[in-house]
């Protein structure tokens, strides 16, 4: 992108590394965040999102001027919400300023007519008030001049600028001055941390509630000190993080005085072995919020990144150790193989299985846990890639009510809600059971798809149908364009999606309760991988049914 000559309170597209150009606004940035060396740069607040980031101005593009061009180039279902986000605070804005203007009208003529009424008939009285009234006419001249000064200053003002003078003052913030103005920012994080650190997720606390004239924005508060921000850069540097080309820049994360709603992040050391799909969003959300997070990954150059050499090492340096591997055998093997966490666990160490495998391996990994004296939660996972960077998964856990207790910070961090369910093994049925169901939907999706198209009917129109229904949901909408689209990048693998199918059938053979539906999806699935669909995304299932 060209650059362009730009100021506070524009409306943007901005081009944030390979992400597709997005609408947002140039705002002032926390007071205590630094803008970045090197080139010129704005920090943008993008509509539709939560997300905050510095942006080249190379990068940047006016929103009017490239308005049609943009929305040609872009057709995703959240990219049109984040422009019908941008018309409705321009509608917004400009209905404030016709109201402001009629109502300047309205007290002008009130003025007026009040003058007319009190306007003495007598010449006596005429003269007797003539000195009181010429100075009265002096101060109000006077006042008529700031007032129409005033009104001139805010006419002259972008409605955007008008939209934040209107905005009812927050406690706590820093008074009109604008250059002291701070909005919280916050930023998709790339896989862990191979991307810059843009910025965090902010949001206010219970007892002051966030009253922003811009209402697509709602914020996670931040208070920020300098010894958390060290302790952090010190865990980016020995993790030896490689910044990628995005477009914005690196900047410091979030600290211990952290708020997520009322959470406050945990003093203790946490560690983290695994960062696949759902793992590096994961640890990027702990950080985000303040968490020490020391990680471990069996591919060492994951993400560019390994501070723990082995698992053991992470366990017996950490407090509480997650972990996220892919299924029963990896998840053994972290456990139980060489130099593995079995080797770190002493008493008093917790260790929080994430993984989706079945009940009678976490009862199993369980019992040697607590046998050497440490303590065991299972706590799996719902959700895909993108909810976990958005750390909105939803956590089933099970075993240990003491150490649920102490993960509470990390599991609000990483996710919307938790549920407990009691002793080990729990969590792991109730997951494969969600699972169940997801993959026999997403067959089911697939094989209609698939009807439509042999039977002479549009697939687009038959999604349009299905949206309007009580069939509609994100999973139903974003699986099905993936479809239409050709792109099955994965979000959750098939083959993982396949395994939970398999995992729960064995567990209704092992209750004798019969899952037809579940083993005809399993069916699909297993010819989808023998067309080398393995790493697509579980949509790929598709392809099952057109070869």
């Amino acid at each position: 992108m060209a650059a362009v000559s730009l100021r506070l309170g524009d409306l943007v597209w901005g081009k944030l590394g390979r992400y597709p150009p997005w609408p947002g606004k140039i705002v002032n940035p926390p007071k205590d965040l630094k803008k970045p060396r090197g080139k010129k740069c704005f920090f943008v607040k993008f509509f539709g999102t939560e997300d905050h980031a510095w942006i080249k101005v190379e990068q940047l593009k006016p929103y009017h001027a490239h308005k049609e061009e943009m929305i040609k180039i872009n057709k995703g279902k959240r990219f049109q919400q984040a422009v019908d986000a941008v018309e409705e605070f321009l509608r917004r804005a400009k209905g404030k300023d016709q109201t402001s203007s009629h109502n300047s009208s309205d007290d002008k003529n009130r003025r007026n007519s009040s003058e007319e009424r009190s306007r003495p008939n007598s010449g006596d009285e005429k003269r007797k008030l003539s000195l009181s009234e010429g100075k009265v006419k002096k101060n109000m001249g006077e006042g008529k001049k700031r007032v129409s000064s005033g009104s001139s200053e805010r006419g002259s003002k972008s409605p955007l600028k008008r939209a934040q003078e209107q905005s009812p003052r927050k406690r706590g913030r820093p008074p009109k001055d604008e250059k002291d103005l701070t909005i919280p920012e916050s930023s998709t994080v790339k896989g862990m941390m191979a991307g810059p650190m843009a910025a965090f997720k902010w949001q206010p606390t219970a007892t002051e509630p966030v009253k922003d004239a811009d209402p697509h924005f709602h914020h996670f508060l931040l208070s920020q000190t300098e010894k958390p921000a060290v302790c952090y850069q010190a865990i980016t540097k020995k993790l030896k993080i490689c910044e990628e080309e995005t477009g914005s820049t690196s900047i410091q994360a979030a600290d211990s005085t952290a708020v997520n709603g009322s959470i406050t992040p945990t003093d203790k050391k946490i560690g983290f072995l695994g960062l696949g799909l759902m793992g590096s969003g994961i640890v990027s959300n702990l950080l985000k919020m303040g968490h020490t997070v020391t990680v471990w990954n069996r591919t060492a150059e994951k993400e560019g990144a390994r501070l723990g050499r082995t698992p053991a090492e992470v366990v017996s340096t950490c407090d509480i150790t997650f972990a996220c591997v892919s299924d029963p055998k990896a998840a053994k093997d972290l456990v139980l193989g060489p130099s593995g966490v079995l080797q770190g666990i002493r008493p008093g160490k917790c260790y929080v299985d994430m993984s989706t495998v079945d009940a009678d391996t976490v009862t199993e990994l369980a019992q040697v846990i607590v046998s050497r004296g440490g303590r065991f939660l299972e706590a799996p996972v719902s959700g895909n890639q993108q909810l976990s960077n958005d750390g909105m998964l939803v956590i089933l856990a099970a075993g240990d009510r003491g150490l649920y207790e102490d993960c509470s910070s990390c599991f609000q961090a990483m996710g919307k809600t938790s549920f407990f369910l009691g002793e080990v093994g729990n969590a792991a049925k109730m997951m494969l059971i969600v699972n169940m169901v997801q993959g026999s939907f997403m067959a089911t999706i697939a094989e209609g798809l698939t009807l439509a198209q042999v039977t002479g009917q549009s697939q687009q129109t038959l999604l349009d149908i299905l949206n309007q229904g009580q069939l509609a949901s994100i999973f139903l909408d974003q699986k099905c364009q993936n479809i239409l689209q050709g792109n099955f990048k994965p979000d959750f693998y098939l083959k993982y999606i396949q395994k939970d199918l398999r995992l729960a059938i064995a567990l209704g053979d092992a209750v004798n309760h019969p899952t037809p539906m579940a083993a005809a999806a399993n069916e699909v699935y297993k010819r989808a991988k023998a067309l080398d669909q393995s790493d697509n995304d579980m949509s790929a299932v598709y392809r099952a049914y057109i070869h």
